[in-house]
């Protein structure tokens, strides 16, 4: 597997979000393969909307993990793309698991395998993904690879759970992968 290098991460959000799909997460001896993502600019859905102490990272950065806390109690993945100065960030909606399912179950405390990583809190609760993560340069604890999985049919809608910016469709899914999240 050759995994993916920082300028991957240096174009349009909306390009990276599509083009992670298929692409393989390695995380805390996890792989999973990414199959549904969000795109987030500078648009009133985004914590780029306006420039903060946690949404720094999404100005200044590209190729970094980005991990925030939703509701008090889920962690979100995200990867910051652009060039510095234009912010942005790719929130991993869903990923199919690949290895260490058992440990997936365990850390989620379910058997049903379509449930383990469908949506993004989930997903980072199966692969222990928390805050200690956010920041991190992409290539040692966090990884991203392209291992030549070939993606069929790219689905593309709405966001999910968000009030603003409803117009944008920039959810991306691999079409027909059962480990996608329910819209």
């Amino acid at each position: 597997m050759k995994p993916l290098p920082q300028s991957f991460f240096a174009r349009s959000t909306v390009d990276v979000a599509k083009d992670l799909l298929g692409k393989v997460l390695v995380v805390n001896g996890q792989e999973a393969r990414i199959v549904e993502t969000e795109a987030y600019g500078k648009d009133p859905a985004s914590h780029a909307f306006t420039k903060t102490q946690r949404s720094a990272l999404m100005y200044d950065t590209y190729g970094r993990v980005y991990v925030y806390l939703i509701y008090g109690m889920y962690h979100c993945i995200n990867f910051t793309t652009e060039k510095v100065g234009e912010p942005g960030a790719v929130l991993i909606r869903a990923v199919e698991p690949l290895n260490n399912i058992d440990k997936l179950k365990e850390r989620r405390k379910t058997d049903q395998i379509m449930n383990l990583c469908s949506g993004p809190g989930k997903l980072c609760q199966a692969l222990g993904i928390d805050k200690k993560h956010n920041g991190l340069k992409l290539g040692k604890e966090v990884k991203v690879y392209d291992d030549g999985h070939q993606v069929i049919k790219i689905g593309r809608s709405q966001r999910i759970g968000i009030k603003d910016a409803k117009q944008l469709e920039w959810r991306f899914f691999v079409e027909g992968n059962e480990f996608v999240s329910k819209a």
